[in-house]
């Protein structure tokens, strides 16, 4: 295994980890520890190249500083990222990178995320202590899917309350992009709503099962930004919200569980300036990592905590949407605004 460290004026350390033996090459991307050890998942993808990877980890790390911190938990923000295709991932891949985050020595710590599961986690688990999201142990937080998908709900009916004038979801109509764990479990929570679902996965029969499932409606993997509905819920990959996409939008409000959905920090007022209200992802999605905090953290009354937290991440998300409107501004720049004071006073 090679593991080397690459420069970077943005993030604390960030690591390229490799072994041709295995087939193995990926990135681990520390962005800040300020408020604690850093913590992000661990994705494993087709990346196109190795700058599309790094730029990956490196954009994902700083989100996850930012959800952290935003969701009042005492972490830093990091993220991993393995090169390749998560079906015909082996053990020697997962057990060489764990050794690879413990040379870190804690500045970092990893949890499931897009490519992985809880068992993947426990494999890493023999090898680093680490890693959070296992599936058993005494503080075993699983699978942070649901977790976060039950943010993103609370998140939406937020969003809905500031945008519609009720909280109530029933016949509103949500396009949902992305049907992997978390985006499954938010169909689940929009369904017993009363929402109205349009869906779109690049995998046909999970889109098909889900329709039928929830009499939705489906529609392609990228025709899912044009359609009209009241909100649309990004779950899949980040970035897709820019200059192009925005103005083909035909909704009224964006909040999904999808990382770093704008891709430049600008779409953030091109949505605003559409009247789509946007809800901050780094907020609205941090579900998963305030479960997987309960691990790292040792907590030892998990749902209290989970409960707890949710609550406060949408009391953020109210005040966020509130100065955002008496601003006229976009949310997404009081919510970076709001993160950067609190890191500023960390660090003074």
């Amino acid at each position: 295994m090679q593991i080397t460290r690459l420069a970077t004026p943005t993030h604390e350390t960030v690591l390229r980890v490799h072994d041709a033996s295995i087939g193995l090459t990926g990135f681990i991307a520390v962005h800040s520890t300020k408020l604690g050890p850093a913590a992000g998942g661990l994705r494993m993808r087709p990346y196109d190249s190795e700058d599309a990877a790094l730029t990956d980890a490196l954009r994902l790390s700083e989100g996850m500083t930012y959800k952290n911190a935003a969701a009042g938990l005492p972490l830093g923000g990091g993220k991993a990222v393995i090169m390749g295709d998560a079906s015909t991932k082996t053990s020697a891949q997962l057990l060489t990178f764990a050794r690879a985050i413990n040379t870190l020595e804690g500045d970092y710590w990893t949890a499931e995320d897009m490519g992985m599961s809880p068992s993947d986690m426990a494999l890493l688990a023999t090898e680093t202590k680490f890693v959070a999201g296992l599936p058993d142990g005494p503080h075993a937080s699983g699978d942070p899917s649901p977790i976060t998908a039950r943010g993103i709900f609370e998140s939406i009916k937020v969003t809905a309350k500031h945008r519609f004038g009720s909280a109530d979801l029933s016949d509103r109509t949500v396009a949902v992009q992305g049907l992997g764990h978390v985006g499954t479990y938010l169909c689940d929570f929009l369904h017993k709503a009363g929402a109205k679902l349009i869906l779109a996965d690049i995998n046909a029969k999970r889109v098909a099962e889900l329709a039928a499932k929830y009499n939705a409606q489906t529609a392609g993997a990228d025709d899912i930004l044009t359609v009209k509905a009241d909100i649309f819920a990004p779950c899949a990959i980040g970035a897709i919200l820019n200059a192009d996409s925005i103005a083909k939008l035909n909704v009224a409000a964006v909040c999904g569980g999808a990382n770093n959905q704008l891709a430049t920090s600008e779409d953030g007022a091109r949505l605003h300036a559409r009247g789509i209200l946007y809800a901050p992802d780094f907020v609205a999605n941090a579900g998963g990592i305030i479960n997987v905090a309960t691990e790292v953290l040792a907590i030892d009354n998990r749902a209290a905590y989970v409960d707890e937290k949710l609550n406060a991440v949408v009391d953020t998300l109210d005040r966020i949407f509130t100065r955002a409107k008496t601003m006229d501004c976009s949310p997404a720049d009081v919510a970076v605004a709001i993160v950067d004071e609190m890191l500023s006073d960390k660090a003074a």
